[in-house]
């Protein structure tokens, strides 16, 4: 019986651990959090520490990065977006280092399970929604009405606006959630062809497998990108309402 190219994304409790009716077991995804988590800390900490006028090759990366972060921040949500750069920075490093070490094989995932993506995902609407009502009060709901929508559209424009915007908690998660899915899915049926196929026709689908490979290289980072980029835009909501549409088109 062949193996299933999902079965890389299951997960089995190594220490069941059960507090007040609540599953909190050990499994392959909490220890890959921790890895993600201690290995992104460790890196960014020495990057940190080791500021120099001529700076080494970690600084720079780490000076490139900050740097790529705060121009999104600036771009989407203005000056003011600056005081959650912390938070921002946080999800992209997180959601990059997950992709990318999930490449390597023997590990996990962790943004391959929508749990963890619906998690991020509302959190973002979460903040993004308080932080309007703090900043504009009542007007926030303003955010339901297109700008110049004439009187006579409002009961039509209003529904359909509150669809967009409780669809988007759901398009953020479903969209990282699928994409590192999707590409670990096809890089196992290929790596499952390579090693069916013997040395006479294996040798097509391993070629394809270490393209992918590039590829999802390339795809861990876009990604993070795109996450962070929405982030930014729907939190910047509460700071600009219409604004963050106007920077989404």
């Amino acid at each position: 019986m062949e193996e299933s190219p999902l079965h890389p994304f299951e997960l089995h409790n190594y220490i069941p651990i059960n507090l007040f009716g609540l599953d909190i077991s050990i499994n392959k995804a909490v220890i890959m959090m921790w890895v993600v988590v201690g290995l992104a800390a460790f890196l960014l900490v020495k990057a940190g520490r080791s500021r120099r006028m001529v700076p080494t090759k970690l600084q720079s990366l780490g000076e490139l990065l900050v740097g790529f972060i705060r121009d999104i921040i600036l771009d989407t949500m203005g000056k003011g977006g600056l005081k959650f750069f912390p938070f921002i920075a946080t999800l992209f490093v997180f959601i990059l280092f997950s992709n990318l070490l999930g490449l390597i094989p023997g590990t996990y995932t962790v943004t391959s399970q929508i749990i963890v993506t619906a998690v991020f995902a509302l959190t973002v609407y979460t903040i993004s929604i308080v932080m309007g009502f703090i900043l504009h009060g009542v007007k926030f709901l303003g955010i339901l009405v297109p700008p110049g929508t004439p009187g006579w559209l409002l009961p039509l424009m209003i529904p359909i606006e509150l669809v967009s915007q409780l669809a988007r908690p759901i398009s953020l998660a479903v969209r990282l959630f699928a994409n590192m899915t999707a590409g670990h899915t096809i890089l196992g049926v290929l790596f499952g062809l390579a090693i069916g196929g013997g040395l006479l026709i294996g040798w097509l689908p391993f070629a394809f497998t270490i393209a992918m490979n590039g590829l999802e290289v390339g795809i861990a980072f876009i990604q993070a990108y795109i996450f962070t980029t929405l982030t930014c835009v729907y939190i910047g909501d509460a700071f600009h309402l219409h604004g963050a549409d106007d920077h989404a088109h």
